[in-house]
């Protein structure tokens, strides 16, 4: 699995002209899922992305996480974080997880989000969203549960 996480003052996902979530303070996870992926890989980005320590203390340093801070978060499925573009200029996406064993994995992430942070929302699976946020930082990190375990 591989994400993009930003730390936001406020994010939100518009599906067809109409807001289908919202968060305030905490985090936009963007979450591709590759083919292999299995609920360890979910299991371990999880957890890494709630208690990365992005969000500053009263000295202003980072020393706080989502879990600290009392977050929230935003889970958007995106299979392009997948893309291969070392050849030619249009992507491959031949190491993304095919849609349905996706669906299942990124059903089984917000799951595990929802049991861990009190406000979880989602865009929606396989839909052309609009995504909205105000970075706050800007804080973006990129992880890779293959390149991380």
């Amino acid at each position: 699995m591989r994400c993009v996480v930003q730390r936001v003052d406020r994010a939100r996902v518009i599906v067809g002209g109409e807001i289908i979530s919202i968060i305030g303070k905490g985090v936009l996870v963007f979450l591709g899922i590759e083919r292999g992926d299995t609920n360890r890989d979910a299991d371990f980005l999880l957890e890494k992305i709630i208690h990365l320590r992005i969000f500053e203390d009263s000295h202003g340093k980072m020393n706080l996480s989502l879990v600290e801070i009392s977050g929230e978060i935003l889970i958007i499925s995106q299979f392009t974080l997948l893309a291969d573009c070392g050849k030619g200029r249009r992507p491959s996406f031949m190491s993304a997880e095919e849609p349905e064993a996706a669906r299942k994995q990124y059903e089984y992430f917000v799951s595990l989000a929802r049991e861990k942070i009190s406000h979880v929302a989602t865009g929606e699976f396989q839909a052309m969203m609009k995504i909205e946020s105000v970075n706050d930082g800007p804080v973006t990190m990129l992880l890779d549960s293959r390149k991380t375990f």
